[in-house]
């Protein structure tokens, strides 16, 4: 008997053990005191605790308003704590779930913002890396979430800060690919050099890159002996850009 005393302590503490994680805080509570509690924890800033009870109110309350709207502060809750994978994951099972919804807008909102925070790594804030510097696949998919938003809800309240935050994107993806042609041009990669450069004449027109992408053509052509390309690049870039004094040009 005294040899068994040990394992049925162990297996008390076992059984005590599973009684306090099963216990549910939230027992008792209606839908509305459940989300209550919830927010505030939110409003708090405890979002470990905030998460715990949106989610227990929508395991308890599966149907219904308060459940649609924790599904949708769950997203918000993971962006407030910089869990972006988390909140864009949150945010898209929202839009799933709640195409119709009336802060449907607001989940495309959140889901592209979490991602365009996402992009302001910790390595990157610490070191000081150009975002034009970094891989543009999270940049690229920022804008594709924003446009979401605008092309669907173009009079939505977060459609002005969306196009606002496109414009940067923007902006950081033509200077990313200028980036990629500095670098061929360094290494005398003329005709890598031009063909990134005339990529973003083409696609990113309005953006503070393209007087610089228009002279680093006007180089390559000139060392690749095609003057003829190089002084139709000259001459679009002295046209639009008179005032243009960057590096990439050369004497013909």
């Amino acid at each position: 008997m005294l040899r068994l005393f040990p394992v049925l302590v162990f297996l008390l503490f076992l059984s005590a053990c599973a009684t306090v994680e099963d216990e549910d805080p939230t027992e008792g509570q209606t839908a509305a005191e459940v989300y209550r509690d919830a927010r505030e924890y939110l409003d708090e800033g405890e979002y470990e605790s905030a998460i715990e009870y949106y989610e227990r109110l929508e395991s308890r309350f599966p149907y219904g308003p308060y459940a649609e709207q924790a599904q949708l502060e769950i997203a918000y809750t993971y962006y407030q704590a910089q869990e972006y994978e988390s909140a864009i994951l949150a945010a898209e099972r929202f839009i799933k779930l709640h195409p119709d919804h009336r802060s449907i807008a607001y989940a495309y909102y959140l889901r592209g913002l979490a991602r365009y925070n996402g992009d302001q790594s910790f390595m990157a804030r610490w070191f000081n890396q150009n975002l034009s510097e970094r891989d543009p696949r999270s940049m690229r998919e920022a804008f594709r979430y924003f446009s979401e938003l605008v092309t669907r809800f173009p009079d939505s309240r977060y459609t002005k800060d969306a196009i606002r935050r496109m414009r940067q994107l923007r902006d950081g993806l033509a200077k990313y690919e200028m980036h990629v042609a500095n670098y061929y041009a360094r290494r005398s990669a003329f005709v890598a050099a031009a063909n990134r450069a005339k990529y973003v004449v083409k696609h990113y027109q309005g953006t503070s890159a393209v007087p610089e992408a228009l002279a680093i053509m006007v180089k390559s052509y000139t060392e690749l002996d095609l003057p003829v390309l190089a002084r139709d690049a000259r001459r679009v870039l002295e046209m639009n850009y008179p005032e243009y004094q960057g590096r990439g040009m050369s004497d013909e």
